[in-house]
């Protein structure tokens, strides 16, 4: 494990908030304070730490207690539990689950559904066929339906329309939230729209006073209208669950889904050129910075990878990458599911084009650098032998794949 400590960002924000719920849990332990007649008092019990073999340890010089209170803190400190025994009506989210997990814009649409559903309603979460989601109690989700099936998979918008349709006749949910996307939110809440004679509001990215606040006239004005049933919501519509947690209880449908003729042949999925992926639209971006020396070894990791190529300013500005390639608030902002910085230290403008990435992972030589601080992962060490182990890692790996087909 490596001797680094590393920075909880939401930990210190929650310590500043005095409002938020945990900010008193995240306070550090008075270990010694002034008694009213000038006198220095300290708590003996509070002095010390524990030791590898379970022991507690008394230190006198100070130098184990210097930040570690405010970490166990935020280990220990568990949010508060949000339940609703006995739901008065339901609010409906269909996140897109992008790799069979939640994305950044499906979390701003639980948060929306949040709001709308307040103390009395229950968020369902309605999900098609597997995922790896592990994460639906602290996203807001009240109740969990998981439609399996092979009827769902891959591109069956006609399907899923009826199996949206038998959720409808359940639980007659209040209000449908569903993400105005081009991940397929957006065809199939226009199609459920269709099917339930609903008037959709579209690309709302406020619900405020009972209207719907939805972009117009090419993204230039502000459409309001009251709020639908059947709600298309845009990114950002609302601040993700981030205070509480959700029991997530799964539920079942009491009857079985009729299956639909379908008039659409699913293909399968078309390989396309990481290269051709907009760096705004990449969901793996394999970055790098000034601290990469072989570029042709990093163009053949990424390549091995399948990840989209980005850099740095300072890579851009050496003219080793191409300006459209880079990251940061001067380049641009990606929402990259993983994104790996290579030979990066991480300057704030770099930092704050990477803020919306879900894992970030750092291959760097200095460990004190900011990305590294930033990073979910870090590996210190020479990038050209990094790289050349992902290589090896990935051939190998498509190799036994081979073997074990054949």
């Amino acid at each position: 494990m490596s001797d680094i400590i590393r920075r909880d960002p939401r930990a210190e924000w929650i310590a500043r908030n005095r409002l938020h719920p945990l900010h008193a849990a995240m306070q550090p332990v008075q270990h010694s304070w002034m008694g009213p007649n000038g006198v220095i008092r300290k708590n003996p019990h509070g002095i010390g730490f524990i030791g590898p073999n379970g022991i507690k340890r008394i230190d006198r010089s100070g130098a184990q207690q210097g930040g570690a209170t405010k970490r166990s803190a935020a280990v220990e400190v568990q949010l508060p539990l949000h339940q609703v025994a006995a739901p008065a009506f339901y609010i409906s989210v269909v996140p897109d689950m992008v790799g069979g997990r939640l994305s950044s814009h499906d979390r701003d649409l639980l948060g929306l559904a949040h709001q709308l559903a307040g103390k009395d309603g229950a968020v369902l979460a309605v999900v098609f066929g597997e995922h790896k989601e592990n994460a639906f109690a602290t996203a807001g989700v009240d109740r969990l339906l998981v439609l399996e099936g092979d009827e769902f998979s891959g591109y069956a918008p006609e399907q899923r329309v009826q199996g949206l349709r038998a959720v409808d006749n359940q639980f007659s949910p209040r209000h449908w939230l569903l993400p105005d996307s081009r991940s397929g939110g957006g065809e199939l809440g226009r199609r459920f729209a269709a099917a339930l004679g609903e008037r959709p509001a579209t690309r709302v990215w406020q619900v405020k006073d009972q209207e719907c606040i939805g972009r117009a006239g090419a993204g230039l004005q502000d459409l309001a209208r009251p709020v639908a049933r059947l709600i298309l919501a845009a990114a950002e519509c609302a601040e993700p669950v981030s205070e509480t947690r959700h029991e997530a209880l799964p539920v079942e449908l009491s009857t079985t889904v009729a299956r639909s003729l379908s008039r659409i042949e699913d293909l399968g999925a078309v390989a396309v050129d990481p290269a051709a992926i907009p760096m705004a639209e990449a969901e793996f971006i394999f970055s790098g910075g000034n601290g990469v020396k072989d570029w042709g070894l990093f163009h053949r990791t990424a390549e091995a990878l399948g990840a989209t190529e980005g850099a740095s300013r300072v890579a851009v500005d050496d003219g080793f990458m191409a300006r459209d390639r880079q990251v940061g608030a001067s380049g641009t902002w990606v929402t990259a599911r993983v994104y790996v910085a290579v030979g990066i230290s991480g300057a704030i403008q770099h930092l704050q084009g990477i803020g919306a990435c879900d894992k970030v992972v750092a291959i760097n030589l200095d460990p004190g650098c900011d990305m590294i601080k930033r990073a979910d992962l870090s590996v210190i060490g020479e990038s050209a032998e990094i790289l050349q182990a992902l290589i090896d890692a990935v051939e190998a790996y498509r190799n036994d794949a081979k073997r074990d087909a054949a």
